[in-house]
């Protein structure tokens, strides 16, 4: 059950764990561009995704740019496409945006990633699916997004693995991938399942 507020597109839910976003979804959005958006994230993940719906169709296309940018330039960095996938989840575990937990293990399924080692990210410390690199990396990620601070020791460890411009990259993991999750979770948006789809379209 719900409340509704003055606004008919804004929905305030009755209880915090409800999975229903706080504004409702688009579905027919106004605009050549958006409507092009929609049809293209649909032709690649299956579906449209919500934060397209709740988030995007309401601003200006320019806002809508400029996030779909951040996966553009992901492909520029010099860090390992798993590596870049192992920051992004750590960031999104820590921080608990669902929808981009989600995204993040269906672009691993695509890929044909090692998903023994996402599925083991709690105990990264421990399990030997991860390098001396990696647990470095994600001691940094994981104090950064904490504690909103790293201590000049598990910065030590990262120099030791990873060069300057590799260090900058993952700085931008970190504050990129917050952007997503806190879009995410101040509108309520939870996961879209797209783990499911990419399973079953590999199926097919």
């Amino acid at each position: 059950m719900q409340a509704q507020t003055s606004n008919p597109a804004i929905t305030v839910p009755s209880t915090p764990d409800t999975f229903d976003t706080f504004l409702r979804p688009i579905e027919r959005p106004s605009g050549s561009i958006m409507k092009l958006a929609y049809y293209f994230t649909r032709k690649q993940f299956g579906k449209v995704l919500t934060p397209l719906k709740v988030h995007s169709a309401r601003l200006p296309v320019a806002f809508g740019f400029f996030y779909s940018k951040i996966a553009k330039l992901d492909k520029k960095l010099v860090l390992s496409p798993q590596t870049i996938l192992l920051i992004r989840e750590q960031v999104a575990r820590i921080n608990v945006c669902l929808f981009c937990i989600d995204i993040g293990r269906s672009i691993t399924i695509k890929a044909s990633m090692n998903e023994a080692k996402f599925d083991a990210l709690d105990q990264y410390r421990i399990s030997p699916l991860f390098t001396d690199a990696e647990r470095a990396a994600l001691d940094y990620v994981t104090e950064l997004t904490k504690d909103k601070s790293v201590h000049p020791e598990t910065f030590a460890r990262l120099s030791a693995f990873y060069s300057e411009r590799a260090i900058c990259e993952i700085v931008w993991l970190v504050a990129s991938e917050h952007l997503y999750n806190m879009t995410n979770i101040g509108l309520n948006i939870h996961s879209d399942m797209l783990c499911d789809i990419s399973r079953k379209s590999g199926k097919l």
